[in-house]
């Protein structure tokens, strides 16, 4: 027997889906954030509101993600790369801004040091703060 709570859950479920969802892409992150912002200006900080909760779900939502997908300024430069590069299903031989595939592996086997310049690069190609690889 269904609950007369997950009855009504059921019935409001199809659009409540087109918001409330587990981001696992980069695009339904951005969403997510984008609806975020959006609760974080009509909500503010009054916790009677009635969209209050909403706003506390997504930004669990959105603090798992980036825990998960995007490294913190200070880890390690090569774990943050094998990060971004999971990610975004890139191999070696996708990342010719480094150099050839070889000096992708020796960068990530930690053979090779980054470079100024391959930094800069990694930080703008992934949208990230060049410390991410430092």
């Amino acid at each position: 027997m269904i609950s007369p709570a997950l009855e009504k859950t059921i019935k409001i479920w199809p659009q409540l889906s087109q918001v409330l969802i587990v981001p696992h892409t980069e695009a339904e992150y951005e969403r997510v954030v984008a609806m975020l912002d959006e609760l974080i200006d009509t909500v503010g900080e009054d916790e009677t509101h009635p969209l209050a909760s909403l706003m506390e779900i997504l930004g669990t939502l959105v603090e798992n993600y980036e825990t998960t997908h995007l490294p913190e300024p200070g880890s390690d430069p090569i774990v943050s790369l094998e990060i971004f590069m999971a990610d975004h299903a890139l191999k070696p031989a996708d990342l010719p801004e480094l150099g050839d595939e070889a000096t992708v592996n020796d960068i990530l086997a930690g053979r090779q040091e980054l470079t100024l310049s391959q930094i800069r690069v990694l930080a703008q190609r992934f949208g990230v703060s060049p410390a991410v690889f430092v």
